[in-house]
């Protein structure tokens, strides 16, 4: 039961509510079993052990309901940027035609992927080859600009290695898929502008990640510690890690 503070105001009071509802939903989604090739890129190779062996995050970093309905908020423009890209002319699949998702799973189901999309076909002005990975994010505002003006490579290293990752594994079974450049989308959450950015296949990137999977996988599976990002706990990505205290108090 919530215990609703009077001193709340009405608004505050009703997201608490809401809030504890999807955080009570998301308690009973079933775990993810796997290593993500969408995460593959973050920098620190000992957090992505902490996430494979699903360890129990730290007191305090359980997603938050504003987090969760973030997620939510972007699972929503992304059904919408497939609409309009659809109503644009793209010829654009989400699912195979068994209803299932586009993806990968090697290693014995223990490295899997996800696809957004797989692009079939497009308005012929564009001049662009199929078939094309399809991968599309939100962002706020300051993180949208920065993309627009670096490039997804420079400013967000995690999702250009989920491209390459993916149009490598994605290969086997959509062949062409590595050929082509990916589209990256990137919808700016507050003014719903748009960014398409073309993508080259980096194999060197894709073997990288590959190999770290692989590393991060032996090295839990044998109770080894991979080395931390860093060498003290205030480092930036430390103090924003789900776990942090147990990386730091306990694996010392």
């Amino acid at each position: 039961m919530i215990d609703l503070n009077h001193q709340l105001k009405f608004h505050e009071q009703v997201t608490a509510v809401v809030d504890a509802a999807l955080q009570a939903d998301n308690a009973t989604r079933e775990k993810r079993r796997y290593l993500g090739g969408s995460r593959l890129g973050i920098a620190c190779e000992r957090a992505l052990q902490f996430e494979y062996a699903d360890a129990p995050v730290d007191v305090g970093s359980e997603f938050p309901g504003r987090t969760l309905r973030i997620f939510d908020v972007g699972h929503a423009l992304e059904d919408l940027a497939i609409r309009w890209l659809r109503l644009a002319g793209f010829d654009l699949y989400t699912r195979r035609q068994d209803g299932e998702q586009f993806g990968f799973s090697v290693a014995d189901a223990r490295i899997q992927g996800h696809l957004d999309g797989v692009i079939a076909a497009a308005p012929p002005q564009l001049g662009l080859a199929f078939p094309m990975l399809w991968e599309c994010k939100t962002m706020s505002d300051k993180h949208w600009r920065d993309t627009v003006k670096r490039g997804v490579t420079a400013t967000k290293p995690v999702y250009a290695a989920q491209l390459a990752t993916y149009q490598a594994y994605m290969a086997y079974s959509i062949p062409g898929i590595s050929d082509h450049p990916a589209l990256f989308t990137a919808i700016n959450k507050d003014t719903q502008e748009l960014w398409f950015e073309l993508v080259p296949f980096d194999r060197g990137l894709a073997q990288r990640m590959s190999d770290r999977a692989v590393r991060v996988l032996r090295a839990t599976e044998a109770g080894e510690q991979l080395p931390r990002v860093a060498a003290e706990p205030g480092y930036y990505e430390c103090k924003y890690c789900a776990w942090a205290k147990r990386c730091w108090a306990v694996c010392a």
